[in-house]
């Protein structure tokens, strides 16, 4: 059985939205789109690609899709864009019947849909999609996060972890920090939380 990763760039303060550009998603008044390219350089950009080039399959939710549809198919000379047009796509959805981006198929049932996915891929990638990584969470599906951190605080947005079902992580590599601030977070899934008493007599 493969793998399910989700990428995704967050804030400290869990934002996850519209990190690509300011009309990427201005819903629910979000004023900040963009705010990743501020802090993007050769060294976070190099890891991002080397994560998109493992990818044999693409799972995104509806919303992300839709960016990605009318953005990579016109940039099939940029490395990026080459891996994601050629490799298999998946998009989360209920009411989209006739997906426009060549090599697309639509899952309109999470779980068993996903599951027969990782079957059939070695390393599936679901990249943005908060939305439905939170869906991803719930059914146990997600057996990585690959989390770019990034120092900026908005106190307002979509944030990653909002109504999310109870998780535990385990670190799975060492962390990166790259020149510019952002910061290489992976992990793995490790069952459900644990509560202790964290300090002794």
């Amino acid at each position: 059985m493969g793998i399910l990763a989700v990428d995704l760039f967050i804030t400290l303060d869990g934002v996850y939205q519209a990190p690509g550009g300011p009309d990427e998603d201005g819903s629910e008044g979000f004023e900040y789109g963009g705010w990743q390219a501020p802090y993007m350089d050769d060294e976070s950009g190099a890891t991002i690609g080397a994560g998109i080039e493992r990818l044999d399959a693409l799972l995104l939710g509806r919303r992300t899709y839709d960016i990605f549809a009318g953005y990579w198919p016109h940039h099939g000379d940029n490395p990026v864009g080459a891996k994601l047009n050629a490799v298999p796509k998946f998009v989360a959805s209920h009411t989209l019947t006739d997906p426009s981006w060549e090599g697309t198929s639509v899952v309109s049932d999470i779980g068993p849909q996903v599951r027969a996915l990782k079957d059939r891929f070695d390393e599936i990638h679901v990249i943005g999609s908060g939305a439905l990584a939170r869906s991803l969470v719930a059914e146990d599906l997600v057996d990585r996060l690959n989390l770019y951190l990034y120092p900026v605080v908005f106190g307002t947005g979509k944030r990653l972890f909002d109504g999310a079902v109870p998780a535990a992580f385990r670190l799975a590599e060492r962390p990166v920090a790259f020149p510019k601030g952002s910061v290489s977070l992976v992990y793995e899934r490790a069952g459900v939380p644990v509560t202790g008493i964290a300090m002794g007599d």
